[in-house]
């Protein structure tokens, strides 16, 4: 069960309808600690938390599914590269019966700090291989996101070089507490909606103490 500290266990959920949890990553060990792969630890951290076995669907992609606080709930992993991703997550979709609108993405952003977490209802790729990928599958961007920050590369590296990257020693000491925030928002989306989620984690970071303050817009 969710711990007792944890935002998600504030409030259940009252309606049945299905929903889907994606997050983005690249398949392999060679990506597996990668900031790219940000996306994949949320959704491993929620799978331990509330016990839903990911399993390999041919749809090409991890798929667990079960119930999350009273929702249903599929979890996804794509097992396509992250600018390939959005085939297999529209097929999942199709076969669930699911809308965009029945959709949170869970990925890695460069444009936000690294221990900040952003909840979005919609909105375009902004420059996201992956979140492109799946607007190209879904005919447009009208799924929810949760943003992960990674941080911007450091001065001579490249963007590329940067999300592949693993983390530093000091962001590995607070990525535990980031995906753990970033696992509760996820559920509180789930079960109240992204607007409830923005209110509650959008204006957080997490610091190297591993506290978690208000972090402005």
């Amino acid at each position: 069960m969710v711990e007792n500290e944890s935002e998600a266990t504030e409030t259940l959920c009252g309606c049945q309808k299905r929903f889907m949890i994606v997050g983005l990553g690249n398949p392999g060990p060679k990506y597996s600690i990668t900031r790219h792969n940000i996306g994949f630890e949320v959704i491993e951290a929620i799978s331990r938390e509330f016990v839903l076995s990911l399993k390999m669907q041919p749809a090409n992609a991890r798929v667990g599914s079960g119930r999350i606080l009273g929702k249903e709930v599929v979890m996804v992993q794509p097992m396509a590269y992250m600018n390939l991703s959005g085939n297999p997550v529209y097929q999942l979709a199709q076969s669930f019966g699911l809308s965009c609108e029945d959709i949170l993405i869970v990925h890695d952003d460069m444009d936000l700090a690294f221990g900040r977490i952003k909840i979005k209802e919609k909105g375009g790729s902004g420059g996201h291989k992956g979140i492109q990928s799946l607007m190209d599958a879904f005919g447009g961007g009208n799924f929810a996101r949760l943003r992960m920050g990674i941080g911007r590369p450091e001065a001579g590296m490249n963007a590329v070089d940067h999300v592949l990257s693993s983390f530093n020693p000091e962001e590995k000491s607070m990525l535990g507490h980031i995906i753990s925030r970033a696992r509760d928002a996820a559920v509180t989306v789930l079960c109240n909606g992204a607007k409830e989620g923005m209110n509650r984690f959008n204006r957080s970071i997490i610091t190297n103490s591993s506290q978690t303050t208000d972090g402005g817009k």
